[in-house]
């Protein structure tokens, strides 16, 4: 006999269906955990000072390594470069670990497999962090509700330069077009 699993839908209603088919993995992963707000994600933004970035990359081809550019070259934030393997990367200095900054900064930006999210999460514990930002593509609930059980702020699955630049009308600067003309700034609701 199939492994039956009973499926609630988005409109309340249930139904039984074999536990291996694709729906059944589909509804499976359906994502609960909600994320801050477009504004909340700009209150953090324009709060912080600094920003470190745990997985940076010296390679030019990996997106930890395009979102350094970015925020050393387009804001104002003091910006860590954090990699156990690396000594410097864009010609900053890199850290081992987190522990191992000048200073508390104030999101972490995350370049790590889902997997590893948990132990980052210790880490920005560890050193009193007050947000963990895990970038665009990486996805863990488990390891969201965790942190937030922790006292942190989390935005997960999304890039920080993209909305960095989407809430400083800078969108169309390295390779992000959004498409639209116009003068005027778009003003979050």
């Amino acid at each position: 006999m199939t492994d039956v699993a009973t499926a609630t839908l988005a409109n309340g209603l249930t139904c039984e269906l074999p536990a291996s088919s694709p729906l059944a993995r589909l509804l499976r992963s359906q994502r609960t955990w909600v994320g801050p707000s477009a504004r909340s994600r700009q209150g953090i933004l324009r709060r912080a000072k600094s920003v470190a970035i745990v997985g940076a990359s010296d390679k030019p081809s990996r997106s930890s390594y395009f979102v350094a550019t970015y925020l050393l070259q387009s804001t104002d934030y003091r910006v860590y470069l954090v990699n156990p393997n690396a000594e410097t990367i864009l010609g900053q200095p890199v850290y081992r670990s987190l522990a191992d900054l000048p200073e508390v900064p104030d999101i972490v930006d995350v370049f790590r497999r889902a997997s590893d999210i948990p132990s980052v999460v210790d880490e920005v514990v560890a050193v009193g962090a007050p947000t963990i930002w895990v970038q665009l593509g990486i996805w863990n609930e488990d390891a969201a509700r965790y942190a937030e059980s922790k006292g942190l702020e989390v935005v997960m699955d999304r890039c920080i330069k993209i909305e960095h630049a989407r809430f400083h009308s800078n969108l169309h600067l390295l390779g992000f077009d959004t498409g639209v003309i116009s003068s005027k700034k778009q003003v979050l609701r």
